[in-house]
């Protein structure tokens, strides 16, 4: 595809100089806002259509379109999840022609014109078209009124315009953002995590205030921690109640090779809500938990060439606890394709209405916006794994006929030394640790 008079396919840097590069550069930037402005219009399209299609199905009205963030996502090798809120953005530009004209001349990218959108979104269409034209449309010079803005600039100038013209719909805004306050985890590099909390900013600023005094006066009494520590350590204890950060006694699983446990081996571990840890991490969170007498060890077999986990039955249509427990462990994550959110709903491949049995085989973990994508219409999925002992995939069908296989991580090696003769050290090992 050539775009500017540059081939991105075979674009040469070592034939550009300085000058040409910046340019090079700059015109890949604009292709990269042209592109997504094209996909905002075809997942526009793609939206009507596949309405329309559940409409002539006799969907309900408020369950019509709810797929078309998976087919977007697979479109775009993203989750479901970052698929709806660009669609949202593709919506949105049908009242902000201006933002979507500057997207189209190369000015403004997907992330900025999302920043426009979210700011506009309480806005009546007739408000939003306003200050879509008050901070994008484009000059008589051909400049546009937000070039050399950054992003903050960008949101606050948005957020004046939106003030200015409908100043009651920023209060019941600002009403409706409390409904969303919540928490988040994610990882973190070097076994660290990050812990989120998204609150009203007076309670915001009363937990950063409240840390702020603890710490202080821990600092002013001669406590060696730095200040940082001591908030961290201070906001663990509280919500956990222990009385001290390292006397948390909660079920972590961690999902770890028999070698790396017991036999001074590297493969890396897997640390549930969390994501892989190494080998040393892993036998330190060992340790820890026996000496603080909290350690419980439950097997969850591996296949010796292939390292997936052993599949478990049920007779029951509701996956029991244990059941469930292997369907996180086994797929760590949603196993929907280019989505990596937690586990949130454990789904029959093949739906037990259809004779799907509930097993480790016929299980998977879903998210839950994945999980009701899968039961729109036109969605079909079957366990395709082969032998017991192979790694478990699935294969779901889209409405449009494409086809997505996912494979469930293989879990940690199993040892290559004698099984036998590293499991007669467990019960050693433990005394041995606790001591």
């Amino acid at each position: 595809m050539a775009f500017s008079g540059i081939d991105v396919d075979t674009v040469d840097g070592s034939r550009l100089d300085e000058c040409g590069l910046v340019d090079a550069i700059r015109s890949l930037e604009e292709l990269k806002a042209r592109a997504s402005a094209a996909q905002a219009r075809l997942a526009r399209e793609l939206d009507a259509q596949v309405r329309d299609r559940h409409r002539s199905r006799g969907v309900p009205s408020a369950q019509r379109g709810r797929d078309v963030a998976g087919l977007v996502g697979f479109a775009r090798r993203e989750s479901p999840s970052r698929a709806s809120r660009f669609l949202g953005l593709a919506r949105a530009l049908v009242d902000l022609p201006h933002t979507e004209a500057a997207m189209r001349a190369g000015a403004l990218s997907e992330w900025r014109a999302v920043l426009v959108a979210r700011e506009t979104a309480c806005l009546v269409p007739a408000d939003r078209a306003r200050v879509d034209e008050q901070i994008c449309a484009r000059r008589t010079d051909g400049t546009f009124p937000f070039d050399g803005w950054g992003d903050r600039r960008l949101v606050a100038e948005t957020m004046k315009q939106v003030a200015d013209a409908d100043p009651a719909a920023v209060v019941e805004r600002r009403a409706r953002a409390e409904a969303d306050r919540g928490v988040s985890l994610r990882p973190a590099p070097d076994v660290m995590a990050r812990l989120s909390a998204l609150l009203p900013a007076a309670q915001g600023v009363a937990v950063w205030a409240t840390l702020s005094r603890v710490a202080d006066e821990a600092r002013a009494a001669g406590d060696p921690r730095s200040r940082r520590q001591v908030m961290a350590d201070t906001l663990v204890e509280r919500i956990t109640g222990q009385a001290t950060a390292d006397g948390v006694r909660v079920a972590v699983h961690l999902v770890v090779s028999d070698e790396t446990l017991l036999g001074g081996g590297t493969a890396p571990a897997w640390l549930h809500d969390f994501g892989t840890v190494s080998a040393e991490a892993a036998d330190d969170l060992v340790r820890r938990a026996v000496a603080d007498a909290r350690a419980a060890l439950r097997r969850l077999y591996a296949s010796p060439s292939t390292g997936a986990l052993v599949a478990m039955d049920s007779v029951a249509r509701e996956f029991p606890d244990g059941l469930a427990t292997f369907l996180d462990l086994r797929d760590r994550t949603c196993r929907t394709a280019w989505c990596d959110a937690p586990v949130r709903h454990h789904d029959h491949v093949v739906a037990h209405a259809d004779g799907g049995s509930t097993s480790g085989v016929n299980g998977q973990g879903l998210c839950e916006q994945c999980n009701y994508v899968k039961e729109a219409p036109g969605w079909s999925a079957r366990p395709a794994t082969g032998p017991p002992g192979a790694p478990h995939i699935v294969e779901t069908r889209l409405p449009t006929g494409h086809v997505v296989a996912t494979t469930a991580p293989a879990a940690p090696p199993p040892s290559r030394h004698a099984t036998l003769r590293l499991e007669t050290r467990l019960a050693d090992l433990i005394v041995e640790w606790a001591a």
